[in-house]
C-alpha cells in the first residue's frame, strides 16, 4: 500500500500543492529541499536502494545531455553491457524502450527509483541517466550512487528557476562534488576549472583543443551533422576509455550512428532539407543554424547581397516555451533567426499558461531590434497552429532549400494552459506533409 501511494504520489503533491497556495515564499523555499530531500531518500528505501548494484552514469550540461546519453548507451550496450537509459528521447530498460511522455528530462523521485529497481531486475548493470540543474536543486539523485559524471558544457538557462547562472552552475556542480569515482569533463568549456576542482579518483578530460581524447588525434567521422555532436562523441569515448571497453569499437559505433530522434534528425535530404531539433537556448540554436548553413553551403551574407542560387534558402520555423521560463531568451532567438534565416515562421510552443501570441511577439521583438546591416531583410511570418506553419514552411521550399523545425525534437506532446497536452510530432508531421 506504501509503495503504489508513493509510486503515484499524488497524496504528497496534493499536500504540495496547498502548502504553495498557503505558506509564504521565503518559507516554502526553506521547507521545498527537505520535503524533496526525504521523499527522495524514502523512495531509496522502499526500492532497496537499487543503485548500489548498478553502475550509473549522470550526464549533464546545459546542451548535448540526450545525445551524449544515447551515445554513451550505444557504446556500452554494442559491447555487450546490459544497460538501461533515461532522458528526454526516452526510456530504455535492456531490450525494451518506450518514450518518455512526462514533459520532464528526469522523472520524479519514485519514478526514478522504481525504474533503477526495473533495471536491477531486469539484469542491468549499467544505467546512464540524464541530468537536468532542476533534478539535482530538488534532490532527485538523493539515495542515488553516481559512479561516473559527466559534463558536456554549460551556458545561461533556467535562470527564473533558479535565481541566477550563478545558482544554475552551482546545481550543476553539486551532481560532480557527490560523484567521487569517475569525471567526464569537457576540457574547452570556459567553467572547466570549476568542474575540475571537484575531487575524483579518476577524471578525463576531452575537447577539440584540450583533453587526452580529442577530435585530432582522433579524426571521428561522424554520419551527424555539426561540430557540436563531435564533442558528444569525445564525451562518449572518454566513458569507454574510463570503463576500459574497447576504444576503437566504440567509436566504429558512433561512426556508425545516422541520425538521433529530434536532434538534427533528416527528415529529408532531397529535393531540399527538412531538420527537426530540440534547440532551445541561444546557443543552441545558433549552433544548429551554422551548421545546416555550412552542410547546405548556404553562407551569411550581406542583405543587399543577391541570393546565392547554389545555396539555397534557410527556412527556419521557431518559437519558444512558455510557463514564464527563461523569457530573456525569446528575443535572442529572434536575433538569431534574423542573422542566418531567409524565411522565419513564429509559431507556438508549449505556451503553458502564458499567452502564445505574447511569447511569438517577443521573439518578433528580437528580429525588429536589428539593424538592416545586421540582418538578412528577413521574409517573416507568424502563423501560431504550430501544424500549419510547419506545413507553410515545407510548401515553400524549393530544391536546394533547407527547412529546420526547431524547439520540440522528440518531443511527443504539446503544452497549453490548465496543464492541457496534447499528442505532438514535429517530425511525424514534417513526414506526412512531404507524402502529401
Amino acid at each position: 500500500m506504501l509503495k503504489q501511494m508513493l509510486q503515484e504520489n499524488s497524496g504528497f503533491e496534493s499536500i504540495l500543492r496547498l502548502f504553495r497556495r498557503l505558506i509564504p515564499t521565503s518559507i516554502l523555499r526553506a521547507v521545498l529541499p527537505i520535503y524533496h530531500w526525504k521523499l527522495a531518500t524514502l523512495g531509496a528505501i522502499v526500492y532497496g536502494f537499487p543503485s548500489r548494484k548498478l553502475k550509473v552514469i549522470a550526464v549533464t550540461g546545459t546542451k548535448g545531455k540526450s545525445t551524449t546519453t544515447y551515445m554513451i548507451a550505444r557504446v556500452l550496450e554494442e559491447q555487450g553491457i546490459a544497460v538501461a537509459a533515461i532522458g528526454s528521447l526516452g526510456y530504455k530498460i535492456h531490450k525494451r524502450e518506450w518514450p518518455n511522455t512526462l514533459k520532464m528530462t528526469m522523472p520524479g523521485r519514485m519514478k526514478l527509483q522504481k525504474f533503477l529497481r526495473e533495471a536491477v531486475s531486469a539484469g542491468c548493470t549499467h544505467v546512464v541517466l540524464e541530468t537536468t540543474s532542476e533534478g539535482i536543486a530538488q534532490h532527485r539523485l538523493a539515495g542515488i550512487t553516481i559512479d561516473c559524471a559527466v559534463f558536456t558544457n554549460i551556458h545561461p538557462e533556467h535562470i527564473e528557476s533558479h535565481g541566477s547562472f550563478e545558482n544554475y552552475k552551482s546545481a550543476k556542480l553539486k551532481l560532480f562534488k557527490k560523484t567521487k569515482n569517475i569525471h567526464v569533463l569537457n576540457g574547452d568549456d570556459p567553467y572547466f576549472k570549476e568542474f575540475r576542482a571537484m575531487p575524483a579518483k579518476q577524471t578525463y578530460v576531452f575537447g577539440m583543443e584540450k583533453g587526452a581524447i580529442n577530435q585530432r588525434e582522433r579524426q571521428i567521422k561522424l554520419k551527424l551533422v555539426g561540430d557540436f555532436n563531435i564533442y558528444n562523441a569525445l564525451a562518449a569515448l572518454d566513458v569507454a576509455h574510463a570503463y576500459a571497453l574497447d576504444e576503437l569499437k566504440a567509436q566504429r559505433t558512433l561512426e556508425a550512428i545516422e541520425s538521433i530522434p529530434g536532434r538534427m534528425e533528416y527528415i529529408q535530404r532531397e529535393p531540399f532539407s527538412v531538420v527537426v531539433d530540440y534547440a532551445h537556448t541561444p546557443q543552441s540554436l545558433e549552433l544548429v543554424y551554422q551548421a545546416l548553413a555550412q552542410n547546405s553551403k548556404h553562407e551569411i551574407r550581406n542583405p543587399n547581397e543577391a541570393r546565392n542560387p547554389k545555396g539555397g534558402k534557410l527556412i527556419c520555423v521557431l518559437g519558444s516555451a512558455g510557463g514564464g521560463r527563461d523569457t530573456w531568451k525569446r528575443p535572442k532567438f529572434g536575433e538569431i533567426a534574423a542573422k542566418y534565416c531567409d524565411e522565419i515562421i513564429l509559431t507556438n510552443e508549449d505556451a503553458w499558461d502564458e499567452m502564445p501570441e505574447a511569447i511569438v511577439d517577443q521573439i518578433y521583438g528580437g528580429i525588429s531590434s536589428m539593424k538592416n546591416d545586421e540582418w538578412r531583410m528577413t521574409n517573416v511570418k507568424k502563423i501560431m497552429d504550430r501544424k500549419v506553419a510547419i506545413q507553410t514552411a515545407i510548401h515553400d521550399a524549393q530544391p536546394g532549400d533547407t527547412v529546420v523545425i526547431t524547439g520540440k525534437g522528440s518531443e511527443t506532446s504539446m503544452a497549453f494552459a490548465s496543464g492541457k497536452k496534447i499528442p505532438w510530432s514535429d517530425a511525424e508531421i514534417a513526414r506526412e506533409t512531404l507524402q502529401k
